[in-house]
């Protein structure tokens, strides 16, 4: 369910391998007839790489990050395989939108990141009936998703109800991140800094419906991460490996 990240000291690794190759090439001894080779074979073949790698390391550390799609949980959208840029700074300056596909820890036990769609956000009322993604009482349109949902959902009553053919049942706070009653601004819509988010494959998809809501500041109020810092990692905002699935999100 998660993203595997592509870290920095992996792509120094490379640079420095890059680098040393670099070094011997334009040091070791020059042999009769080949005089400048090594230094010609060295500036075309290895220069580039050597600065394409530094700047992809200040982009990640400083900039974007690099994410890879081990899962199933975002098809269509997103394929296993592929690998992501993700913009690291764009929600300083200003909220998530409803849309955009957000890099995350979730409130559940993880060692990776989660990556889904954001669907609702403070503020907003937001119910599955039939298939159907209800958001402030109107019907969303999902040209991305693989299937409709196999679930009912409402948020009210302080909390997320969620009726899988049972019957409507209330997210419990032992597993899930349901803010107190104080957090909310009414009893039927996100509480602050809340949000929920679903996979585009959405009935192969541990998301909101399953862990309650991700958070952009402060610590989960409840389930199994209660009392840990949450946060969003960024915005994913370009798909560019594999060449022929290459687009921006």
């Amino acid at each position: 369910m998660g993203v595997i990240a592509v870290t920095p000291p992996m792509l120094l690794g490379l640079v420095a391998v890059f680098v040393i190759a670099r070094v011997v090439l334009t040091t070791r001894p020059v042999r009769a007839g080949s005089a400048g080779r090594s230094t010609n074979f060295a500036r075309e073949y290895l220069d580039p790489f050597i600065y394409a790698g530094i700047a992809a390391f200040l982009l990640i550390t400083f900039v974007a990050r690099t994410y890879y799609i081990p899962s199933e949980s975002m098809v269509p959208t997103l394929k296993v395989g592929d690998v992501l840029l993700v913009n690291k700074f764009e929600y300083r300056f200003h909220a998530p939108n409803e849309g955009d596909i957000v890099v995350f820890p979730p409130p559940v036990p993880t060692t990776d990141d989660f990556i889904k769609r954001v669907i609702g956000r403070p503020g907003d009322t937001l119910r599955i009936k039939s298939g159907v993604v209800y958001l402030n009482g109107k019907a969303l349109y999902e040209p991305y998703i693989a299937q409709p949902p196999a679930y009912n959902l409402v948020i009210k009553s302080y909390g997320i109800y969620v009726d899988t053919g049972i019957g409507f049942q209330r997210l419990d706070p032992a597993g899930a991140n349901i803010p107190p009653r104080n957090e909310w601004t009414a009893p039927d819509r996100i509480p602050k800094n809340c949000y929920f988010m679903m996979g585009d494959n959405r009935n192969n998809s541990e998301d909101s419906h399953i862990w309650g809501f991700a958070q952009t500041t402060g610590n989960f109020a409840t389930g199994a991460e209660a009392g840990k810092p949450a946060h969003f990692t960024g915005h994913s905002f370009l798909i560019f490996w594999p060449l022929n699935h290459a687009r921006i999100l």
